[in-house]
C-alpha cells in the first residue's frame, strides 16, 4: 500500500500509544522516544493528530510504516530487510534490560516465579521478539502413535531467505561479535543479512550451580512457554554431573517448568553445540504422558525408582524425593552408558579418542516434591551404510526432515520445514487426479517433487489416482505422521524389538 509521510507520523504517534500502554513507556518520555523514530524513518515532522486508540500492532501499525520505509528507499523490499528495520524500530520502544530485571524480581518476590516468567513472555510477545503474527501461520496436529501422541509442526511462519538477502549475508562482512546467537551480547545486537537482530531481546540474571546464566523466552515458541537458559560464558556444551545439577537448580527455581539439554554431540545434539544452554518451557511435551514399560528394583540407589519408558527410543527415567541421590545416579548412568559397548546392538562408544555415546537429559519437579529425569539414550556413530547416523533417520526418510533429531523432536514434538506445506499440497493434488503423474517427469531432479518421487509412487500405489481431495490431503498427512513415527524410531538406541529390549535390560543392569 502507499502511504504519505503525513501517514507515517500519525503511525508513529499510534506506535507510542502502544508503547504506553503495554512497553511500560512513560508519558514523559514519549518526546524523546518519538524523535528516535522519526529519526529511524527519516521523517521531519511529528504528527498533530491526537490519537486516543490504535490497531493490531503488526498489521495496522508496523506494516504501514515498513511500506513507507521501503516506498521511500530507506530499505529494500526484501523480507529480511523489512523485519531488520522492523526490530530497529520497537528496540526504540523497548524498555531498558535493567527494568526488565527488577520488574520480573519484583514479582516474583510478591506474586511468585511463574508469575514472573508470565511477565517475561508477555513482553517478549508484545514487543514482537516474539513475532505472534508469524507463528500463527504454523500448522500444528496431533496424531495417535504406537507408543504415545506425537505433535507435528510446519513450520510456515519462517520467512524462506530472498536470493538477494542469501547473497548480500555472503558478502558481508561476518564480525566475531557476538560470538553466536546465544551470547548474551545479542541483547540490543542489530543484526545483519545473515543474523538476526535482537533490539528487543531482554533476559534475565539466574544462578545455575554457582554460575552466572540468563533466562530468556525463545522467538519460535515451539511449544508453550518455550524458554532457554544460557551461560554467560561462551563455552561448549557439556552433559556431565554439572549440567545436571545446573537442571534441578532450574527447576528449583520454576517449579511449573521442565529443563532439557540436548546431546553435546553433533548428529544427535542440537544446532548451537559451541554454547552451553538448556531448553525448557511448561510441561505439555508428549514424552512426558508416556508410561513406565518396565520397573526395576534399584540396588546401589535405593531411594530412587528407575524404569524403562514406554516410548519409541531408548529413555530410562529415575524418580526420587532425594534430589542428591537422583543427581549422583544419574551420573552413574552417565559413566556408565559414556563407555557403554553392544556391538549387536550397533553400539560402539568410541573410534578412537572420538566419543559417540551421549544422553538427553530432561528435568522436571513434581508438586509432591518429587524430581524426575529422564535420561534419553543417544549415539551418533555413522557407518557406510548409514553415513548419515546408524540412529538417525535414512535417505528415504529426509524428504520429510533430513536435520538432526534434537531433543525437542525425540519428546514427541515434529518441527518440519516450511516447504512441506505447499509440497504436501501439490501430492495431494496428485493422488486426487487434479494433476497428471508422469513418472519419467517426477524423477528428474528439477521436478518439484522430485525429493518425493518415491513417498509419492507408494502413495499412488496404495490410494490410487482418483481420490476425493479431502481424502488425498488426509493420505498425506497420515505418512507424514508415519514417517516421523519412523523416525523417532530410529533414534532408539535400542530397539523395542524383544531383541533389542533384553539387550536395553542388560544395560539397565550395570547401572542399578
Amino acid at each position: 500500500m502507499s502511504i504519505t509521510a503525513v501517514k507515517a507520523a500519525e503511525k508513529i504517534e499510534e506506535l507510542i500509544a502502544y508503547a504506553n500502554d503495554n512497553l511500560y513507556l512513560k508519558t514523559e518520555d514519549n518526546i524523546l522516544i518519538r524523535n528516535g523514530l522519526l529519526a529511524a524513518l527519516d521523517l521531519k515532522e511529528p504528527s498533530s493528530a491526537s490519537v486516543s486508540k490504535y490497531g493490531d500492532l503488526q498489521s495496522d501499525i508496523l506494516n504501514p510504516l515498513l511500506d513507507y520505509a521501503e516506498e521511500s528507499g530507506l530499505i529494500g523490499g526484501t523480507e529480511t530487510e523489512r523485519i531488520l528495520h522492523e526490530t530497529r524500530i520497537m528496540g526504540i520502544l523497548a524498555p531498558l534490560p535493567s527494568f526488565i530485571t527488577e520488574r520480573f524480581d519484583q514479582i516474583a518476590l510478591k506474586e511468585g516465579v511463574a508469575k514472573a516468567t508470565d511477565f517475561l513472555n508477555d513482553y517478549s510477545v508484545k514487543s514482537n521478539y516474539i513475532r505472534s503474527a508469524d507463528i500463527e501461520k504454523n500448522l500444528q496436529w496431533e496424531t495417535a502413535g504406537k507408543f504415545g501422541k506425537i505433535i507435528v509442526t510446519i513450520n510456515c511462519g519462517k520467512p524462506e531467505k530472498d536470493p538477494k538477502d542469501i547473497e548480500r549475508a555472503k558478502n558481508t562482512p561476518r564480525g566475531a561479535y557476538p560470538k553466536c546467537p546465544l551470547c548474551k551480547d545479542n541483547v540490543g545486537f542489530s543484526g545483519d543479512f545473515g543474523r538476526a537482530a535482537r533490539q528487543t531481546l531482554r533476559t534475565v540474571p539466574i544462578l545455575l550451580n554457582n554460575e552466572n546464566w540468563q533466562l530468556q523466552f525463545s522467538p519460535y515458541v515451539y511449544y508453550q512457554k518455550h524458554c532457554i537458559a544460557l551461560s554467560d560464558e561462551h563455552k561448549p556444551m557439556k552433559v556431565d554431573r554439572s549440567a545436571f545439577i545446573k537442571m534441578f537448580d532450574f527447576v528449583d527455581l520454576f517449579r511449573h517448568f521442565f529443563i532439557g539439554s540436548n546431546a553435546a554431540l553433533p548428529i544427535v545434539g542440537g544446532s548451537i553445540l559451541a554454547h552451553d544452554h538448556f531448553q525448557g518451557g511448561d510441561k505439555v511435551l508428549p514424552m512426558f504422558d508416556a508410561d513406565d514399560r518396565r520397573t526395576f528394583k534399584n540396588v546401589k540407589f535405593r531411594t530412587v525408582s528407575l524404569s524403562v519408558v514406554d516410548w519409541y527410543n531408548s529413555v530410562i527415567r529415575l524418580k526420587s524425593k532425594s534430589r542428591e541421590d537422583l543427581i549422583n545416579h544419574a551420573d552413574h548412568i552417565l559413566c556408565k552408558w559414556s563407555g557403554y559397548r553392544d556391538e549387536n546392538s550397533e553400539i560402539i562408544p568410541y573410534t578412537g579418542e572420538t566419543p559417540h555415546n551421549a544422553v538427553t537429559p530432561v528435568a522436571r519437579l513434581e508438586d509432591d516434591g518429587t524430581y524426575i529425569l529422564d535420561m534419553i539414550l543417544r549415539n551418533n556413530r555413522t557407518n557406510g551404510d548409514f553415513p548419515f547416523g546408524i540412529f538417525h533417520p535414512p535417505a528415504e526418510l529426509h524428504n520429510i526432515k533430513k536435520e538432526g533429531i534434537g531433543i525437542i523432536e525425540v519428546m514427541g514434538l515434529f518441527i518440519l520445514p516450511g516447504r512441506l506445506y505447499g509440497e504436501s499440497h501439490e501430492i495431494a493434488a496428485y493422488l486426487s487426479g487434479e494433476k497428471p503423474l508422469i513418472i519419467e517427469d517426477l524423477f528428474r531432479e528439477t521436478h518439484p517433487l522430485h525429493k518425493h518421487a518415491h513417498a509419492l509412487l507408494q502413495l499412488a500405489n496404495d490410494n490410487g489416482l482418483n481420490m476425493e481431495r479431502v481424502a488425498a490431503e488426509r493420505a498425506v498427512t497420515e505418512y507424514i505422521n508415519s514417517v516421523c513415527e519412523k523416525i523417532l524410531e530410529c533414534t532408539a538406541v535400542f530397539k523395542n524389538t524383544e531383541r533389542g529390549q533384553a539387550a536395553f535390560d542388560k544395560f539397565i543392569e550395570t547401572v542399578i
